[in-house]
């Protein structure tokens, strides 16, 4: 399988590219990042100390040419642009980039309909277990108990909460037969007031090199539980990105995410 990255020079796609080298079975076919960074025109694998054959190019079309798969976790806005362009050449997409507002989403349903598509708030096997953990947790604990969300990543992170973050909350939520938009309670400040029972709140850490920390916190009378998640590495994140990939081989068209690629539905 010829596998593209986008965001090639950043932490994440530097990550990526140096598992898919590593990943008997698939092949770096294309390394995209945006115009007037550095990187352009160096081999793909120049921060890794590595020769790949692979050039970083800002063309889109340039970059997706002979890949079967794009992996992309950079920004919105571009993973937009680079949907719109992988639709047109059928090359499938795992999509990893957090912070869609609700015509992104919107955007990604529509090219499932041509192309298939892994999206998924966080690519971590033991996240996606945690997810699990947590509609168990919400079904057995959806009385008495107050929950929040605290989450934690490092000082370069744009987005708030995470996209982590919000996904465990719609779990929680769904579990318990409530809508995240009316329930999710995402800022405090000054006189509040009693917490609604019925909430869900957030609150967001940013700081250093944190890579993300997730903690789900139910908070009884006499008793807390907490559920915690936390990545040391983006290891994690490139492992299920690739697998997520190849979960793609024999899918031409689809919406999936990551309980779909490890069979927990």
């Amino acid at each position: 399988m010829n596998i593209a990255i986008a965001g090639a020079s950043g932490r994440m796609g530097r990550m990526l590219i140096e598992h898919v080298l590593a990943t008997d079975g698939v092949t770096l076919s294309g390394a995209l990042d945006v115009p007037g960074l550095p990187a352009l025109g160096q081999d793909a694998g120049l921060l890794l100390g590595r020769t790949t054959g692979v050039t970083i190019t800002a063309d889109i079309e340039a970059g997706l040419a002979g890949a079967d798969c794009l992996i992309d976790f950079t920004r919105p806005e571009g993973t937009l642009a680079h949907l719109a362009v992988a639709t047109r050449l059928g090359v499938k997409m795992v999509i990893g980039t957090t912070g869609f507002d609700d015509a992104g989403r919107a955007a990604l349903a529509e090219a499932a309909k041509q192309i298939g598509l892994v999206f998924a708030a966080n690519m971590s096997v033991g996240v996606n277990a945690t997810f699990k953990l947590l509609e168990t947790a919400a079904r057995l604990l959806s009385s008495g108990y107050d929950i929040e969300v605290i989450e934690a990543h490092h000082r370069h992170k744009v987005d708030a909460p995470s996209g982590t973050a919000l996904a465990m909350g719609e779990v929680v939520a769904k579990a318990l037969g409530r809508d995240l938009k009316t329930c999710g309670v995402f800022s405090r400040e000054g006189h509040t007031g009693e917490r609604d029972p019925n909430s869900i709140g957030f609150a967001a850490v940013r700081g250093g090199d944190i890579v993300g920390d997730h903690t789900v916190m139910f908070a009884g009378i006499g008793e807390r539980i907490e559920i915690t998640h936390k990545s040391s590495s983006r290891q994690s994140y490139a492992d299920g990105a690739v697998r997520a990939a190849r979960f793609l081989a024999d899918k031409p068209v689809g919406l999936f995410d990551m309980q779909d690629v490890l069979g927990l539905k």
